[in-house]
């Protein structure tokens, strides 16, 4: 795998990092069900959007160490395959990139 593409994996490993404190922060003042802004976890590390989720939806996402919380249209074909499409896209990431983001989590 190049650099590129190592990259644009961390960058997304590196914003779950911060979904998975807003979570946790979600958790510990609501204790259930709630609706949060979680960033967007794709590959663009300029990226600052923000999309609703359920803390389910979240752990929905994060039951598998591949995939991500992204908004439409913000995906890389070339290192991710589009899983779910709905008011947020979850994508699992594919090839090599798929093995970095798996260590990180």
């Amino acid at each position: 795998m190049g650099t590129r593409e190592q990259q644009l994996a961390m960058n997304e490993a590196w914003f779950r990092e911060i979904n998975d404190r807003i979570e946790a922060n979600a958790l510990r003042r609501t204790g259930g069900p709630h609706v949060c802004e979680f960033v967007c976890e794709c590959a663009n590390i300029d990226c600052a959007e923000r999309m609703r989720m359920t803390l389910a939806d979240y752990e929905q996402v994060r039951s598998d160490p591949t995939q991500f919380a992204i908004l439409p249209e913000h995906d890389r074909p070339e290192t991710e395959a589009v899983v779910l499409r709905d008011g947020f896209w979850i994508v699992r990431k594919t090839g090599p990139a798929a093995g970095v983001v798996a260590e990180r989590d």
